[in-house]
């Protein structure tokens, strides 16, 4: 009977000792992936405003995300995007996706965007019609200097906030991008 009983005890020993080398194991796992995460999310050229990885780079004035792909603006909104390899010396073209809605210009009537990123101020566009679009504006080197750029956006006017909804809706975006020349 103690043979029996011997034979048990160390059954459970060699079963508890690959258990805890097995959870050794997966703790080291665990805290390599949460080292990673600590290194926080790179800033990217392009922002998918239906991403929520994406959340990091919108700086301000950007609503939920909506259908799975893009996001409300409010009347001032900014991103912040890393400028492509040689835009210190070539500059480069930035690109917005994005939609007027219907509602925006049966209210509104038109609806001006204006930009300006690292201090140049970029020409305004008026939207007169509902629609899909791409605001796109050169920007010179000197904006792009650094290892981040950030990009401010206006509107003159957004639609009131309509109860129960509280937000001031200015444009539809699904993506914002800085290309190289």
């Amino acid at each position: 009977m103690a043979n029996v009983w011997n034979r048990r005890a160390a059954a459970a020993a060699g079963l508890l000792a690959v258990t805890l080398a097995f959870s050794a194991c997966k703790r080291k796992q665990a805290v390599k992936v949460e080292q990673a995460d600590e290194d926080g999310p790179r800033i990217s050229s392009i922002v998918h405003t239906g991403d929520p990885k994406a959340e990091t780079q919108l700086v301000t004035g950007f609503y939920g995300i909506e259908q799975n792909s893009w996001r409300w603006t409010s009347q001032q909104f900014a991103v912040i995007l890393r400028p492509p390899a040689g835009a210190a010396q070539k500059g480069a073209t930035l690109n917005v996706q994005l939609a007027v809605a219907d509602s925006t210009i049966k209210q509104l009537k038109t609806i001006t965007l204006s930009a300006s990123a690292g201090g140049t101020a970029l020409p305004p566009e008026t939207y007169t019609q509902a629609g899909g679009f791409t605001y796109t504006r050169d920007l010179p080197a000197s904006a792009l200097s650094g290892d981040v750029t950030r990009i401010d956006f206006q509107l003159d006017r957004t639609l009131p906030p309509n109860p129960p909804d509280r937000r001031d809706l200015g444009l539809i975006v699904s993506s914002i991008s800085l290309d190289g020349k």
